[in-house]
């Protein structure tokens, strides 16, 4: 088979690196993919939002499949775009998306399909947001609407706070954002909780705990993501049910009710509070950096499940996973998620290799005459798994060491709510 992987990202080089164990596959193409793609893919250099011309390369290159790894393209449609060219995609149509591009759109699902969440109110101006905050308990959460990278949510302390996250999101930071949410601060641990649907069955895909904040402890702003580990300490079979009962079966009912087509990945964020599961948000692909962090830990053939899935097989698919644990710590450039230098030279990744239990995936990173070079942000991805979580993050920083890039920063405590406990 020929495969198309739409993205740039570590969770691309994670589903490309998965994808090619498969014996199915002839040749993997990413567009546009980044220098650790190079390695076992084809980049084509498309822009994301040239949906003609990706749709060309698909039809020139005879593509049996092509996966969508972010977010924005599925928000604006490409799924829609490319089925009318009759065209095999795995991700979900463009209203399905919704769910993530509009977090006023998920909210109002979840009030009338009564699934747990926070209290909300919903604002389209600065100025009733502002009378809002002046007068109400904290601490709150301030979100903008559209998609924000996972920087456009605030947990606010205090009305000086929420004041500031209102004019940033109202004055453009994140996009042009017609309308804000405010909710209630929700109490407890979070989790990141997959299912795979062919938009008739649903199969569990693993949960993580991701890491926001930029500093240890879970201090700072929030960023892309910082690391993550799998499978949550909190996962159990009686809160499995919850979530399948309480959220996941309402949203995909309501979807399928105005006939919706959902084929993809559905990662819902929640918080859970004494096992009790809380909707915060949805995202409609795999998490990144947990999609690093879960993959290394599946044991089926990758490509298989995906095909079953746009073939609306997935109730003939039993996904397996290793008895094992995963730690990903996400190596970001000095000064990430604020002002940071580009196009640094990454010197030392030879010395270190993809083995079973270790993995490094590209993120922002760029191949030129050999030599790699940082390009992004959040630039590597540290990924080791092992019985034990301990042994699984020592690993990880090991490799971090090894590497020993000057303008590199990243957070030593990845997993410390289930090791250093």
């Amino acid at each position: 088979m020929k495969i198309a992987i739409i993205g740039s990202g570590g969770r691309e080089h994670a589903i490309c690196q998965k994808i090619n164990e498969s014996k199915k596959v002839k040749k993997i193409f990413c567009i546009p993919g980044n220098g650790g793609t190079k390695k076992i893919a084809e980049n084509i250099k498309i822009n994301l939002k040239n949906f003609k011309e990706i749709k060309s390369f698909l039809l020139r290159e005879n593509i049996d499949l092509t996966i969508i790894g972010p977010e924005e393209p599925l928000v604006n449609g490409i799924v829609n775009f490319l089925r009318k060219y009759k065209l095999k995609v795995f991700g979900p149509d463009r209203y399905c998306s919704r769910l993530e591009g509009s977090k006023i759109f998920t909210k109002k699902i979840c009030k009338k399909e009564n699934i747990p969440t926070a209290n909300f109110k919903i604002f389209k101006d600065i100025k009733s947001s502002i009378k809002y905050v002046r007068n109400t308990n904290y601490p709150l959460v301030v979100k903008a609407d559209g998609l924000a990278a996972g920087k456009g949510v605030f947990i606010c302390r205090s009305f000086n706070d929420a004041k500031r996250a209102i004019s940033k999101i109202f004055n453009g930071s994140f996009g042009r954002s017609k309308e804000i949410l405010i909710e209630n601060f929700l109490h407890g641990e979070e989790m990141s909780f997959f299912i795979i649907y062919d938009n008739k069955t649903f199969k569990f895909f693993n949960t993580a705990q991701d890491h926001k904040r930029v500093f240890e402890g879970d201090n700072g702003p929030n960023t892309g993501g910082m690391g993550a580990y799998s499978p949550s300490r909190l996962h159990n079979k009686t809160l499995e049910k919850k979530i399948i009962d309480r959220i996941i079966l309402p949203t995909l009912n309501y979807l399928k009710k105005r006939k919706a087509v959902y084929v993809g990945f559905l990662y819902a964020g929640l918080m859970i509070k004494e096992n009790d599961p809380y909707l915060i948000e949805y995202n409609v692909r795999m998490g990144d950096p947990e999609c690093q962090t879960i993959l290394p830990l599946l044991k089926n053939d990758f490509l298989e499940i995906i095909e079953n899935c746009t073939k609306g097989k997935l109730n003939k698919t039993k996904i397996k996973w290793k008895n094992k644990k995963s730690v990903c710590v996400v190596l970001t450039s000095k000064g990430y998620p604020n002002k940071y230098k580009k196009n640094i030279v990454i010197k030392n990744l030879k010395m270190i290799k993809n083995k079973n239990n270790q993995y490094i995936f590209h993120a922002g990173t760029k191949l030129v005459d050999g030599k790699f070079y940082s390009y992004g942000g959040r630039v590597l991805n540290f990924v080791s798994t092992h019985k034990n979580f301990i042994s699984a993050r020592k690993n990880s920083l090991k490799l971090i060491k090894i590497l020993n890039w000057r303008n590199g920063f990243y957070r030593s405590d990845i997993g410390f709510k289930v090791i250093d406990r």
